[in-house]
C-alpha cells in the first residue's frame, strides 16, 4: 500500500475526490492509478500519501521517486502535493491509544514499540551534517535540525506519543525494530532481543505496537504474532499480544482525510 485516499471518502468530501490505491511494486501500478486519476477522472491536483507514517528513502521516498519517474514522462503535470510523513499526527495516535485500551492494560508489566528496521547506513545518510546521527547519545530522542528527516527519530516521536497518551512510564516501555536482512547492521536494539531481555528481568506480560505500520500484515501478525510470541512463551513468558493496527477503522479514515484537506500531517 503505497498512495492512497481513504476508500469511504465520499462522506467526509462528496463526489469531487477520486481515490485511487496503487502498489510501489505490485500491482495496480502507481503509473496505472496516476493515469487513472489524470485522464480518466480529469483531476487537476493529485495529493500522495504513502501509507508510511515515518519516512524512510526506501519506503516514502521510493513512492516519491516512482510519482516523479512518471510525472517527468507528462507533457502537463497537475498541481501536486507530496506528504512527507506523518509521525505524531493526532488523529493517527488516537487510534493507536484506542486499540491497546482493547486490552486490559493493567496485566501487563512492559509494553514495546516495534517498528520495520532499516540499515544503519540509510539513517546515517539523513543526517545532513554527518555529526548527530548514532554519535550522540539518544540521538533519535533528540529532536533537532540534524535529524528532522531521520526514519529512526520519527519513529521514536510516533511512540512517545502514544506512550504519552497512555501515562507510561519511561521504565515501562522500550523502543525496538524488527524484519532485518543480510549482515550490514541495521537500527538496534533489536525486537527479539529486547522481548528477551525483558523477560529475563521478569516481564512475563508484554503488549507490542507495531506503529511503522498502518493495517495488519505479515511481518506483524506472523513475525511478531506467531515466531516472536512462540519464542516469549517457550522461554517462559506468559502473555504476549499484539495490538491491533490502524486499518479501516473510521479514526484512520478521518486522520486521512484530514491530511488530505490540509495536505500534509
Amino acid at each position: 500500500m503505497d498512495i492512497a485516499l481513504p476508500i469511504n471518502c465520499a462522506k467526509f468530501w462528496g463526489p469531487s475526490y477520486a481515490v485511487e490505491i496503487a502498489m510501489r511494486y505490485q500491482q495496480p501500478s502507481i503509473e496505472s492509478k496516476l493515469r487513472s486519476l489524470v485522464y480518466e477522472n480529469k483531476v487537476t491536483e493529485l495529493i500522495v500519501i504513502p501509507l508510511f507514517p515515518q519516512y524512510a528513502s526506501a519506503t516514502t521516498g521510493s513512492v516519491h521517486d516512482e510519482v516523479m519517474r512518471v510525472l517527468r514522462q507528462w507533457e502537463v503535470i497537475p498541481k501536486l502535493t507530496l506528504v512527507n510523513a506523518y509521525a505524531k499526527n493526532k488523529k493517527m495516535i488516537d487510534v493507536f491509544v484506542a486499540n491497546a485500551k482493547k486490552h486490559d492494560l493493567n496485566i501487563y508489566d512492559h509494553f514495546v514499540f516495534s517498528f520495520h528496521g532499516v540499515p544503519q547506513r540509510h539513517v546515517r545518510k539523513s543526517d545532513l551534517s554527518g555529526t548527530h546521527c548514532l554519535k550522540v547519545n539518544n540521538c533519535c530522542r533528540i529532536k533537532c535540525e540534524a535529524n528532522q528527516y531521520c526514519y529512526s527519530a520519527q519513529c521514536h516521536q510516533t511512540a512517545l506519543a502514544i506512550a504519552d497518551r497512555l501515562g507510561l512510564h519511561e521504565n515501562q516501555f522500550s523502543i525496538s525494530f524488527q524484519s532485518r536482512l543480510g549482515r550490514d547492521p541495521w537500527l538496534q536494539p533489536y525486537t527479539d532481543q529486547t522481548l528477551s531481555e525483558k523477560l529475563k528481568q521478569g516481564n512475563k506480560n508484554i503488549l507490542v505496537f507495531s506503529p511503522a505500520f498502518v493495517a495488519d500484515c505479515l511481518e506483524t501478525t506472523i513475525e511478531i504474532g506467531h515466531e516472536y510470541k512462540e519464542n516469549f512463551m517457550h522461554d517462559g513468558g506468559e502473555r504476549l499480544d499484539l495490538v491491533e493496527s490502524l486499518n479501516d477503522s473510521d479514526g484512520w479514515v478521518d486522520a486521512l482525510a484530514e491530511m488530505v484537506i490540509k495536505k500534509g500531517s
